[in-house]
């Protein structure tokens, strides 16, 4: 008796009832009609205008990265040129001394050494300097590249613990070596 029960009230699950169907889908058509205008579309133009800001900022960070890769190539040429002066610089003190000692032996081992130190000092400060416009230019690629990932202008503290962090972690060794 009771599959009996079951299989009855079963049918009744089954049964189409055109009134209830209609119904049913006017109910849906409102729902969908209402979601459409009113969700559906504010939420695709959510995702579009967030994807459009990830596309662009990824794009200003290549662009970001480009310029630093260019800086760094225009300080290494630098850098190249200061050496091959040097080098150049060098060489002309040693042929001037080697004149000298020619004539005078005493005179031009006197004026190699005062040559020889104001090359030294030349390249101790052309290092320097070049050390300091690389050190200029990172910190102000790294302001600019804070400003522009994290979107807002620092005070000066913040700039100062920023240049000061990312200057730290740069590896001046190589070019510490080179003067010495």
């Amino acid at each position: 008796m009771f599959t009996v029960l079951a299989a009855e009230s079963s049918n009744d699950l089954i049964k189409v009832v055109p009134g209830l169907m209609i119904w049913t889908l006017i109910a849906f058509g409102i729902t969908f009609f209402v979601l459409r205008k009113y969700a559906f579309g504010p939420i695709q133009k959510t995702i579009d205008a967030r994807r459009d800001r990830i596309r662009e900022a990824v794009e200003e960070a290549d662009n970001a990265r480009d310029e630093a890769r260019e800086l760094l190539a225009q300080n290494r040429a630098i850098l190249a040129e200061a050496r091959s002066e040097s080098a150049a610089i060098l060489a002309e003190a040693r042929k001037v001394a080697d004149d000298q000692i020619q004539r005078a032996k005493d005179e031009a081992e006197v004026e190699r050494q005062r040559r020889l130190e104001e090359t030294r000092k030349q390249i101790d400060a052309e290092t320097a300097r070049a050390i300091d416009q690389i050190r200029g230019e990172v910190a102000d690629l790294t302001l600019e590249a804070t400003q522009r990932v994290v979107g807002k202008v620092l005070d000066s503290d913040d700039q100062r613990r920023l240049i000061g962090e990312a200057i730290e972690g740069l590896d001046f060794s190589a070019l510490e070596r080179g003067r010495s």
